[in-house]
This record gives structure tokens, sequence and C-alpha cells, in this order.
């Protein structure tokens, strides 16, 4: 019995961990360094604009005709000398209106190949003819704020920094469409400790919706990355460059148009993830990046890999030390399990009627983000070799 109370409140402990404790040794981590160091100043812009960077926009879209109006829109609406900047559109494998659509813009880069080998070798495709000191890296369902290639370029001038990830902000198309509301939730937490851990010394990767890299310091993910945003700013990362984060740059995008689709991308980040964690493996050896490791196993390998497992095996290891009377603490908890499964259940009961209940919408998503790791796992198996994936519908 004592070992199997070992590993229950393993288990335990690193679920906790995982979702709230690093979250508050994170926060105080930041107040001892703001007291002992003081707070970092914020870079100032050039005053001149001739002594800004240039960069290039890259937008690697496949069959977006639909949104390429709206996207334009949204660019001209950016504030950034013209002089300055190169829009580039890679459109590689495309079969719908995209490149003719996009040829009536002058501004318009538009680098094309019919064959589509997915995102991160479109991305490769397009730096391969970029001339810009800086890339920034945005979706074409995006919409960013006008002056986040302004904060990008601010983010940039910090000591060290050779990558910058803006912050995601998921809005709903309409009130009650779970998968976006769920999702915004997920990211408003997710963003804070982005924040929290560019403050402690790096972010932990970037997301594709809005992200830039120094090409100086640029290294490619291999083409068959799932997720080649988070591997090509890890890259920077683990050539010993910071990513800094900045919530005042950022991308707004539409959330999931169900669970459903929601289920497609959870699938390919957890698969990507368990990609990348392989490919990575040198981050967690605390001799080869003492500043990295604690971070990268505390957000992103223990998320993606070992507490979901340790999740499920609560359950069968709480129900035996019930069943052989190990203690009333372990009655208590097995008690608190089934409220929360409970929860979770009524929280899809509700989402499936259409109704309305944040309170149990969020056990619901917590496991419905942690059942997908396992379904990422079947993923992973069947696009090893591929980087292509099929994109879920937004609202």
């Amino acid at each position: 019995m004592a070992t199997l109370k070992i590993v229950f409140w393993i288990c335990l402990a690193l679920v906790v961990y995982t979702y709230v404790g690093y979250g508050v040794i994170l926060w105080l981590l930041v107040r001892l360094k703001r007291l002992f160091l003081g707070n970092t100043p914020t870079p100032s812009l050039p005053a001149d604009e001739n002594q800004l960077p240039t960069l290039t926009l890259m937008i690697c879209a496949y069959n977006e005709e639909e949104v390429i109006p709206e996207k334009m829109e949204n660019i001209r609406q950016l504030r950034y000398p013209s002089s300055k900047l190169c829009v580039m559109w890679v459109t590689d494998g495309s079969s719908d209106r995209s490149n003719e659509l996009l040829s009536q813009y002058p501004e318009v880069t538009l680098v094309f190949s019919p064959e589509r080998r997915g995102k991160a070798a479109a991305m490769q495709h397009g730096l391969r003819e970029n001339r810009s000191e800086i890339v920034v890296f945005t979706d074409a369902n995006t919409i960013l704020n006008a002056e986040a290639l302004q904060e990008i370029v601010r983010e940039m001038r910090r000591p060290g920094v050779s990558c910058v990830s803006g912050e995601k902000r998921v809005a709903a198309r309409h009130e009650g469409q779970k998968a976006a509301e769920g999702e915004g939730l997920y990211w408003k937490y997710e963003s804070r400790l982005k924040y929290w851990d560019s403050e402690l010394y790096s972010a932990m990767g970037a997301a594709g919706e809005l992200f830039a890299v120094r090409m100086e310091h640029y290294r490619p993910a291999p083409s068959n990355a799932l997720l080649d945003d988070f591997m090509m700013s890890m890259l920077i990362l683990e050539d010993g460059h910071r990513i800094a984060y900045t919530s005042k740059a950022y991308a707004t995008e539409y959330g999931s148009a169900d669970m459903q689709e929601e289920s497609k991308r959870k699938r390919r980040i957890a698969a990507g993830g368990l990609q990348s964690i392989w490919w990575l493996r040198q981050l967690m050896n605390p001799f080869r990046h003492p500043k990295v490791f604690f971070q990268f196993i505390s957000h992103r390998v223990l998320r993606w890999s070992i507490t979901p497992l340790a999740l499920l095996a609560i359950i069968p290891l709480n129900a035996l030390l019930v069943m052989m009377n190990a203690g009333t603490v372990y009655t208590i908890i097995w008690l608190l399990q089934i409220l929360f499964y409970l929860a979770a259940f009524a929280g899809w009961l509700l989402t499936v009627r259409g109704r309305k209940s944040r309170l149990l919408y969020v056990p619901y998503y917590f496991l419905f983000m942690n059942m997908n790791v396992f379904l990422g796992i079947r993923y992973l198996m069947t696009h090893r070799t591929s980087g292509t994936w099929e994109k879920a519908k937004r609202g």
C-alpha cells in the first residue's frame, strides 16, 4: 500500500504543479527578480524612421481566398514605414483564387509553388526570397493591431532578444460559441504564463498567429514539423538567444467553429508538442541549458507528455486506495474527483444542447485538452514524415 500511496501523490502533485503550481512559482520568482533587480526599462524606437530595421511580413496561406481582402485591409492599417516593409504571401499548393486576388495588390510579393509540402516548407520557401533583417510571421485569418510591428521592433531592441512572440486573442463570432470561449479562457491563462516566462528569462516558444525572428540568428525548422512556429522559435532559444513576449502586439482570430473542429487543432498541437520535445531534448539538460531547462520542463514538457498520463492514473489509483481503506483523505479526494468529472460531463451536456455555463465549461475544456493529448499520439504516428495538416474551420 505504501508504494501505491507514493505513486498516487506523485501523480497528483504533477497535475497540480503543471496547471497551478508552476504559475504560482513563476509569479513569485518574477516578483523576487523585480525586488532585487528592479523593472527592466522598455526600449524606445529610433526617432528617425530611416534607422528602423527592414521587415518582411510573411503570410503562409493555403486556399485562403475568403480572407484575403480583410487581411490586406488590415495590413494597410499597420503603422510602419512602407519603405521599410515588404508584404510577402507564400501560397504553396493553393488551388483557389488566392494568387489572382493577391496580384491586385501592388505592395504584395507573391511566392508560389504548385506543390503543397506543409507550412514549415512554405516558410522556408518564403525565407529564401527574403531580404529583410526581421521577418514577422502571421496567419491569413488573423487581424493585427495597428501598432503590432512597432511593438515587435521595440522588443527586438532588448539585449539578447532574437525572437518576439505577440499575443494571441480569441474572439467568438456569436454569443455561446463554446469552442471560442474555452479557447479564449485557456489563452488568457497561457498568455499570463508567457509574460512571466519572458520576464524571468525567456518565453518558451512562439505561436504562429504572430511572431518575429531576427534573420541573423534564424535556424530552419524541420520540413515535417507539425509546430513549425514553436520549433523555429525554440531553435533560436537553443542557440542562446532569448524569446521576448509582448501583449502590445496581438493577433485576433475567431475560435474554432465547434468542439470537433477544435479537437483537430488540439490533436495537431499535442502531436507537434511530443515531436518537438524529442527534437529539443537537449534543453532539458541543466548543465547545457541552466537558464532554460526549468521553464521548458515545467511549461511545455510536463503538459505535453507526463501530466496527462498522471491525470489518467489518478482515477484507478485513488479507487484502489479507497477500496483498501487507506484513509479518510483518499475518500475525500475520490469524492472531489467524482464531482469534478460530473461537472465536466454536465459541461459537455450543456455544450451539446447549446446552453451556457462557464463554471461547468472549465472542467469540461480541461479534460477535453488532456484527452486530445492521447489522440495526438495517434496523429503523430500518421504524420511523422509530413508537415501538412487539415485546417480547423473557424467560427
